[in-house]
Protein backbone atom coordinates (compact mmCIF):
# COMPACT_ATOMS: atom_id res chain seq x y z
CA UNK A 1 0.00 0.00 0.00
CA UNK A 2 2.69 2.66 1.10
CA UNK A 3 5.19 1.44 -2.02
CA UNK A 4 2.00 2.08 -4.55
CA UNK A 5 0.87 5.64 -2.74
CA UNK A 6 4.50 6.62 -2.79
CA UNK A 7 4.60 5.59 -6.32
CA UNK A 8 1.42 7.63 -6.87
CA UNK A 9 2.81 10.63 -5.39
CA UNK A 10 6.05 10.71 -7.58
CA UNK A 11 3.36 10.63 -10.56
CA UNK A 12 1.20 13.82 -9.73
CA UNK A 13 4.48 15.87 -9.45
CA UNK A 14 4.95 15.14 -13.13
CA UNK A 15 1.88 16.42 -14.36
CA UNK A 16 1.12 19.13 -11.27
CA UNK A 17 0.84 22.42 -12.43
CA UNK A 18 2.78 24.93 -10.59
CA UNK A 19 0.77 27.70 -9.24
CA UNK A 20 3.30 29.72 -7.42
CA UNK A 21 7.28 29.26 -7.38
CA UNK A 22 9.44 29.40 -4.25
CA UNK A 23 10.18 33.24 -4.69
CA UNK A 24 6.29 34.13 -5.34
CA UNK A 25 5.46 32.30 -2.34
CA UNK A 26 8.72 33.65 0.14
CA UNK A 27 7.13 37.28 -1.87
CA UNK A 28 3.72 36.65 -0.32
CA UNK A 29 5.19 35.45 3.52
CA UNK A 30 7.09 38.53 3.35
CA UNK A 31 4.19 40.94 3.19
CA UNK A 32 2.47 39.02 5.73
CA UNK A 33 5.57 39.19 7.70
CA UNK A 34 5.48 43.02 7.55
CA UNK A 35 1.60 43.03 8.44
CA UNK A 36 2.42 40.87 11.08
CA UNK A 37 4.98 42.91 12.67
CA UNK A 38 3.24 46.35 12.11
CA UNK A 39 -0.04 44.43 14.26
CA UNK A 40 1.32 42.62 17.03
CA UNK A 41 5.20 43.26 16.87
CA UNK A 42 4.97 45.26 20.67
CA UNK A 43 2.05 42.75 21.56
CA UNK A 44 4.60 40.11 23.09
CA UNK A 45 2.56 37.12 20.99
CA UNK A 46 2.00 33.74 21.10
CA UNK A 47 2.51 32.22 17.32
CA UNK A 48 0.54 28.84 17.18
CA UNK A 49 1.36 26.92 14.04
CA UNK A 50 -1.18 24.27 13.30
CA UNK A 51 0.37 20.52 12.64
CA UNK A 52 1.11 19.33 10.19
CA UNK A 53 0.20 22.25 7.14
CA UNK A 54 1.34 24.78 9.28
CA UNK A 55 4.35 23.44 10.10
CA UNK A 56 6.56 25.13 6.60
CA UNK A 57 4.48 28.30 6.42
CA UNK A 58 5.06 28.90 10.38
CA UNK A 59 8.91 28.20 9.47
CA UNK A 60 9.43 30.46 6.25
CA UNK A 61 6.95 33.40 8.61
CA UNK A 62 9.05 32.79 11.82
CA UNK A 63 12.95 33.97 10.32
CA UNK A 64 10.65 37.37 9.36
CA UNK A 65 9.04 38.79 12.43
CA UNK A 66 11.65 40.79 14.01
CA UNK A 67 10.59 41.26 17.58
CA UNK A 68 10.41 38.63 20.54
CA UNK A 69 7.74 36.01 20.74
CA UNK A 70 6.67 32.77 21.76
CA UNK A 71 5.97 29.83 19.83
CA UNK A 72 3.56 26.73 20.22
CA UNK A 73 1.32 24.30 18.03
CA UNK A 74 -1.40 22.57 18.29
CA UNK A 75 -2.55 19.49 15.67
CA UNK A 76 -6.13 19.29 14.61
CA UNK A 77 -7.42 17.22 11.47
CA UNK A 78 -10.02 16.52 9.32
CA UNK A 79 -7.71 14.91 6.65
CA UNK A 80 -5.56 12.53 8.20
CA UNK A 81 -3.68 11.97 4.83
CA UNK A 82 -7.56 11.63 2.73
CA UNK A 83 -8.00 13.79 -0.06
CA UNK A 84 -11.60 14.61 1.43
CA UNK A 85 -11.95 16.29 4.94
CA UNK A 86 -14.03 14.16 7.70
CA UNK A 87 -14.67 14.50 11.34
CA UNK A 88 -12.27 16.89 13.57
CA UNK A 89 -9.55 14.75 15.81
CA UNK A 90 -7.71 16.75 18.37
CA UNK A 91 -4.20 15.35 18.57
CA UNK A 92 -2.37 18.31 20.44
CA UNK A 93 -3.46 21.50 21.82
CA UNK A 94 -1.22 24.65 22.88
CA UNK A 95 0.47 23.66 25.98
CA UNK A 96 0.95 27.41 26.58
CA UNK A 97 -2.09 29.30 28.56
CA UNK A 98 -4.33 31.91 25.95
CA UNK A 99 -5.95 34.09 28.62
CA UNK A 100 -5.08 37.33 28.15
CA UNK A 101 -2.51 36.54 24.96
CA UNK A 102 -2.03 38.05 21.74
CA UNK A 103 -2.62 34.53 19.98
CA UNK A 104 -1.53 34.40 16.20
CA UNK A 105 -2.68 31.07 14.80
CA UNK A 106 -0.60 30.01 12.01
CA UNK A 107 -1.91 27.24 9.03
CA UNK A 108 -1.00 26.19 5.13
CA UNK A 109 -4.58 27.01 3.89
CA UNK A 110 -8.10 28.14 3.95
CA UNK A 111 -10.30 25.50 1.57
CA UNK A 112 -13.70 25.00 3.49
CA UNK A 113 -12.50 26.85 6.94
CA UNK A 114 -14.36 23.77 8.99
CA UNK A 115 -10.96 22.89 10.59
CA UNK A 116 -9.72 26.49 11.36
CA UNK A 117 -13.30 27.50 12.50
CA UNK A 118 -13.07 24.79 15.14
CA UNK A 119 -9.72 25.92 16.33
CA UNK A 120 -10.73 29.40 16.25
CA UNK A 121 -13.83 28.27 18.69
CA UNK A 122 -11.34 26.45 20.88
CA UNK A 123 -8.90 29.13 21.47
CA UNK A 124 -11.46 31.95 22.17
CA UNK A 125 -13.02 29.96 24.85
CA UNK A 126 -9.38 30.51 26.80
CA UNK A 127 -10.40 34.29 26.46
CA UNK A 128 -7.17 35.93 24.48
CA UNK A 129 -6.52 39.22 24.32
CA UNK A 130 -6.75 38.99 20.48
CA UNK A 131 -6.97 36.29 18.33
CA UNK A 132 -5.54 36.50 14.78
CA UNK A 133 -5.03 34.35 11.75
CA UNK A 134 -2.45 33.49 9.14
CA UNK A 135 -2.53 31.34 6.23
CA UNK A 136 -0.36 31.15 3.70
CA UNK A 137 -3.06 30.61 1.18
CA UNK A 138 -6.60 30.91 0.59
CA UNK A 139 -9.12 29.01 -1.81
CA UNK A 140 -11.33 30.98 -3.54
CA UNK A 141 -14.39 29.67 -3.28
CA UNK A 142 -17.55 30.01 -0.96
CA UNK A 143 -18.22 26.51 0.64
CA UNK A 144 -18.00 25.75 3.61
CA UNK A 145 -17.42 28.42 6.28
CA UNK A 146 -14.96 31.69 5.93
CA UNK A 147 -13.71 32.24 9.00
CA UNK A 148 -12.01 35.62 9.81
CA UNK A 149 -8.67 35.94 8.20
CA UNK A 150 -6.12 38.46 8.80
CA UNK A 151 -3.47 37.89 6.87
CA UNK A 152 -3.45 35.67 3.45
CA UNK A 153 -0.10 35.39 1.23
CA UNK A 154 -1.83 34.29 -2.01
CA UNK A 155 -5.06 33.07 -3.82
CA UNK A 156 -5.92 29.92 -5.01
CA UNK A 157 -8.30 28.24 -7.60
CA UNK A 158 -10.56 25.88 -6.03
CA UNK A 159 -8.50 22.60 -7.06
CA UNK A 160 -6.32 19.91 -5.15
CA UNK A 161 -3.31 21.56 -4.07
CA UNK A 162 0.13 20.52 -2.51
CA UNK A 163 3.59 22.19 -1.98
CA UNK A 164 4.24 24.76 1.35
CA UNK A 165 2.53 22.40 3.48
CA UNK A 166 -0.23 21.48 1.80
CA UNK A 167 -0.16 17.73 1.33
CA UNK A 168 -0.87 15.12 -1.67
CA UNK A 169 -2.13 12.29 0.28
CA UNK A 170 0.40 12.86 2.93
CA UNK A 171 3.42 13.81 0.64
CA UNK A 172 4.86 16.56 -1.10
CA UNK A 173 4.42 19.43 1.96
CA UNK A 174 8.17 19.70 1.70
CA UNK A 175 7.46 21.25 -2.02
CA UNK A 176 9.01 24.90 -2.01
CA UNK A 177 5.97 26.06 -4.24
CA UNK A 178 2.56 25.18 -5.08
CA UNK A 179 1.04 22.77 -7.27
CA UNK A 180 -2.36 22.00 -8.57
CA UNK A 181 -3.14 18.19 -9.52
CA UNK A 182 -3.36 18.31 -13.16
CA UNK A 183 -7.30 18.84 -14.05
CA UNK A 184 -8.46 15.91 -16.02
Amino acid sequence: MTQNMYAEALAVIDSADCLYEEQQVLEAVGNMAEQITADLGDKDPLIIAVMNGGLMPAGLLLPRLRFPLKLDYLHATRYREGTTGHDLVWQHTPSHDLNGRHVLIVDDILDEGHTLAAILDFCQAQQPASLATAVLAQKTHQRGVRPPLEYVGLQLPDRYVFGCGMDYKGYWRNLPGIYAVKDD
